[in-house]
């Protein structure tokens, strides 16, 4: 089977679409005075419920990807799931790249999570607090199962942004 094969079989499994934040720790912990660590946020639709009792979220990470390496180090991250009004979002964190995530975060608005310190977005339909219990080495990819600290609903308006056939889309 070819890699080509591959994605074009998956690509017509429809996912939904959130964005996945943390935030990096302090440059020195010890220094008070010590600038903050930056946000970082990644685009993300392998991201699935696994447990209610306890509560347990997956997602899969790029092995390597600079959100990899910051759960490996941080274990409390945040995922927002996005409306079908925010592909602006979803396409931004989803640059393959980019220097810095300081600028995409810039004009979104957010409030930052009490359990993670992580950035949750505006409007999502959905926001968790998670912290990592358990990684898994899958092929390329890391699979981070989180236990859900606080789940939330700060927006009933809209739809879920949904991903299929290698385009984002809305449901309808």
């Amino acid at each position: 089977m070819s890699n080509e094969a591959f994605k074009a079989a998956l690509s017509r499994l429809a996912a939904g679409v959130v964005l996945v934040t943390a935030q990096e720790p302090p440059l020195d912990p010890d220094d008070p005075l010590a600038p903050a660590g930056e946000d970082v946020g990644m685009t993300a639709t392998a991201f699935v419920s696994v447990s209610l009792d306890p509560p347990l979220v997956l997602v899969s990470l790029r092995e390597g990807s600079r959100m990899d390496d910051l759960l490996d180090e941080q274990p409390h991250w945040a995922v927002s799931v996005l409306t079908e009004s925010q592909r602006h979002i979803a396409g931004r964190f989803a640059m393959k790249g980019r220097i810095s995530d300081r600028l995409l975060f810039e004009d979104i608005p957010y409030v930052r999570g009490r359990a993670s310190g992580a950035p949750l977005v505006g409007g999502a339909l959905a926001t968790l607090e998670c912290r990592t219990e358990q990684r898994v080495a899958a092929g390329d990819h890391t699979l981070v199962i989180g236990r859900v600290l606080t789940a939330e609903l700060p927006s009933a308006e809209g739809g879920p942004l949904m991903y299929f056939r290698g385009r984002y889309r809305q449901l309808g």
